[in-house]
């Protein structure tokens, strides 16, 4: 006779997935297929071999890069720059964006010229930047920071500025000083609002580490790999390098939706 808990058990097997569970397997569906059509046209010579080298090869690569410290040093580089400047774009907007969020003298003051300079293209600044800060790290990490601070300011901004009337009048019928309804009543409102900005300024920074070190080539990172790889034709390098650069990419986007999810059971909480 059957125990309750193995019906239970053969029940659970042959049940279907779950919408959410199908769901996150379809991600892998695109992938795997670019990997066996990349497998088939190489494989095949379909396409000139010395433009799209074989998935082998692109891994032989990766094992070369890993073993000789090639990868590591590079990328220790890169992500060196990236949290530096986003460090400091991010603690500068989220600054200025409170600033211009709580005072509306320093908005009226501040606000039209920093409404002009967030729509001034980022990669407009490579010039300035390399005259006055050189091509090496100051000057890319002066990049990303610039790359950082705009999302970091509009959201913190628009956070604050957006926190619920309801919210504001029970802090007045309360009696709550300035500093009381701003940190126990603006700030935590604003939260999701600012995490937001902080996320993008992740990405952005991310990214903006990659074109830096493309357009300011002095130094080490992963994106002089990806020189290095296209000036000597070797486009298994070149692909290593992008799937390097996508791997971090989304190994940060899902430590940062992961600190969000956490942020909002916080949030809901308080």
């Amino acid at each position: 006779m059957n125990t309750p808990t193995r019906d239970a058990a053969e029940l659970a097997a042959v049940q279907p997935l779950q919408p959410e569970q199908r769901s996150r397997w379809r991600g892998f569906v695109l992938p795997v297929a670019a990997l066996v059509l990349w497998w088939l046209l190489s494989s095949l010579d379909v396409v000139n071999s010395a433009l799209l080298v074989s998935p082998a090869k692109v891994f032989g690569t990766a094992a070369d890069q890993v073993a000789s410290g090639r990868l590591w040093r590079a990328l220790s580089a890169s992500l060196a720059r990236e949290a530096t400047g986003f460090l400091i774009g991010t603690v500068s907007g989220l600054v200025l964006g409170a600033l211009l969020g709580l005072s509306p003298l320093f908005n009226r003051i501040v606000g039209p010229s920093f409404n002009t300079f967030k729509q001034i293209s980022l990669f407009a600044w490579i010039p300035l930047i390399s005259v006055w800060f050189g091509l090496g790290d100051v000057a890319k990490v002066v990049f990303l920071s610039l790359a950082a601070l705009v999302p970091v300011v509009v959201n913190t901004c628009d956070g604050i500025r957006t926190a619920p009337a309801s919210l504001l009048e029970v802090a007045r019928v309360y009696g709550y000083t300035r500093w009381q309804t701003v940190t126990q009543v603006v700030l935590p409102a604003a939260l999701p609002s600012i995490f937001t900005g902080v996320y993008l300024a992740l990405i952005y920074s991310w990214l903006a580490t990659i074109g830096a070190e493309y357009l300011l080539v002095a130094g080490r990172g992963i994106g002089n790999t990806l020189i290095e790889g296209s000036e000597h034709f070797q486009m298994d390098l070149v692909i290593f390098g992008m799937f390097v650069i996508g791997l971090v990419g989304w190994l940060m986007n899902a430590a940062a939706r992961a600190l969000e999810r956490r942020l909002a059971r916080w949030t809901g909480r308080a």
